[in-house]
């Protein structure tokens, strides 16, 4: 298993407390993400230990817990506690918002352990679908509302 690292961005045209206002909320990923399905707090929302239950037809498909947010910095970071889908270990996320001169830059990042031949489905379901889909769904969200 060799350490990994996943990125995506986006700037979007909003304040970053605008940005960080939708986003903030471990809790509320659903709300401003198209393609995940709503999610159950085990725990208060801005604590360190809350865990999110994403689950499909009452069925969990993905629990994590959060391990740090950081309301004056604008991020939280989060751990996959089943990695379900793909095979990955020690995987951290972390969402942030920073200022940009267009607005505000959204950063999703992780850091996980895995083989090689995982990378390219990590790539592909974590970057692409969730953390790219996400970031473009919130980027027309703001463009939309001008």
């Amino acid at each position: 298993m060799n350490p990994r690292t996943l990125e995506r961005s986006a700037v979007v045209p909003a304040t970053p407390d605008a940005v960080w206002a939708v986003i903030g909320d471990f809790g509320a990923l659903a709300d401003w993400h198209p393609h995940v399905p709503p999610s159950t707090l085990e725990g208060d929302p801005a604590v360190p230990g809350t865990v999110r239950v994403f689950a499909v037809d009452g069925e969990a498909v993905a629990r994590e817990r959060l391990l740090d947010r950081d309301a004056a910095a604008r991020s939280y970071r989060y751990t996959l506690l089943d990695p379900v889908m793909l095979p990955v270990h020690d995987y951290v996320a972390t969402l942030a918002v920073r200022p940009h001169p267009d607005g505000a830059e959204v950063r999703w990042s992780a850091a996980y352990r895995s083989t090689d031949d995982v990378v390219p489905r990590v790539e592909s379901v974590f970057g692409d679908g969730t953390y790219g889909t996400g970031l473009a769904a919130l980027r027309a969200r703001f463009t939309s509302s001008r």
